[in-house]
């Protein structure tokens, strides 16, 4: 995909769209940049992050994204309750709607907290995509589980980020489709040709276990402290940000080695030169929900993976045993030493072609075409009600 390429005027033929995010645009790359770089490419897309607060009058910084996705954070003045500032961003979009001549969009929403600021706003369409269940992520706001409420009300369509969240969801509206990770496979496949290494890896020994992603309360600290213990000729390559908790609580030693953060484009230069890939997270309530974007692209790379028993990593990566499933310390680390033996083997060959087969039937633009798809037969059916009101009365 043309990260750079912009969308040209007349190609956007479809509805704007709103978004509602929880995420900053240029926080790690995932779900919502994944989709929205394609919606852009027949939409105006809006991606409206949350705010910032100062002592400065209500406004919206703009910013235009390459790919044709326009970056709104709204800037409000502090000093002013939750809901009254909500309410000021409210505003703001409303005043958007109108200077932008939206006499047609959608809305997309990923955080249900979010909800009050879209007051007054009349969308097609409205999509909630439910991308993980932020009510059991350490800090979240208790307001959130009733304004999901609030939102399945007024959803005409629910998108879950698995299938374990549509278990969930699919009970409280009947709206509910799976959309689990998808995969960009040409990207993460260049990990397979000899790229060079990265500066900061490229003198690490080897074997080298590597993980990239947000370093949180979903990550197994322990699990990974002790590895590192048991095993100091194994070298353990972590790479992105650290976030709600204290960096002086993860583990350290001299084969622990915490890159920071990395764009998404030099991701497959560090793949290429990982033994093992790793999916070690904890087992708790943030991650009871989770469908992990990296295991399809830890796969693309060719690099064998182990994971703890994450619901939607174990259906169907592990039933199909293409991801090797671990719960323990002792298994995750024989796990890990076979994932290690099996490197450049018949058997490792075998696993790899299984996998590749797996993903030849996912990707990024599949999944948008078919969401873009549900959205088009909703505001069909939407409207279809709405004519036959009309001949009623």
């Amino acid at each position: 995909m043309n990260l750079s390429a912009t969308p040209l005027p007349g190609r956007l033929s479809a509805p704007a769209l709103l978004v509602v995010a929880h995420l900053r645009w240029d926080f790690v790359f995932q779900r919502p940049q994944h989709l929205m770089t394609r919606a852009a490419r027949t939409r105006r897309v809006y991606y409206i992050e949350e705010p910032f607060f100062g002592p400065h009058a209500d406004h919206l910084q703009r910013r235009e994204e390459p790919c044709g996705v326009t970056v709104l954070r709204p800037h409000i003045e502090e000093g002013h309750s939750p809901a009254e500032s909500q309410a000021r961003t409210a505003r703001l979009l409303r005043e958007l709607v109108r200077e932008e001549g939206l006499t047609e969009y959608d809305l997309w929403v990923y955080t249900p907290y979010e909800l009050p600021i879209t007051e007054g706003l009349t969308p097609r369409v409205t999509v909630y995509d439910c991308m993980d269940e932020l009510a059991q992520f350490k800090g979240a706001p208790p307001e959130l589980r009733e304004r999901e409420e609030q939102l399945f009300e007024r959803a005409d369509l629910v998108f879950t980020g698995g299938y374990r969240l549509y278990e969930a969801k699919r009970e409280r509206h009947a709206g509910a489709h799976p959309f689990p990770s998808s995969v960009e496979v040409d990207h993460f496949a260049r990990a397979r040709q000899a790229l060079a290494d990265a500066p900061d890896q490229a003198g690490l020994p080897r074997p080298r276990l590597g993980f990239y992603g947000v370093i949180d309360e979903r990550f197994d600290i322990q699990l990974i402290g002790e590895l590192a213990r048991r095993r100091p000729e194994w070298q353990f390559v972590l790479l992105g940000p650290v976030v709600k908790i204290d960096p002086a609580e993860l583990p350290r030693g001299e084969n622990l080695y915490y890159l920071g953060m990395k764009s998404y484009g030099e991701l497959p230069t560090y793949l290429a030169h990982w033994d093992v890939a790793l999916l070690p997270f904890a087992l708790n309530e943030a991650t009871e929900f989770i469908s992990p974007t990296k295991t399809p692209e830890y796969l693309a790379a060719g690099v064998p993976v182990v994971s703890t028993p994450i619901r939607d990593v174990v259906r169907p990566y592990g039933e199909k045993d293409l991801v090797r499933i671990a719960d323990g310390v002792d298994a995750f680390e024989a796990a890990c030493a076979a994932a290690l033996a099996e490197r450049h083997t018949p058997a490792g060959e075998e696993r790899r072609a299984r996998a590749d087969a797996h993903l030849a039937h996912l990707s990024w633009d599949r999944t948008w075409r078919d969401m873009s798809a549900l959205i088009e037969r909703a505001a069909a059916q939407k409207q279809a009600v709405a004519l036959a009101g009309v001949a009623d009365d």
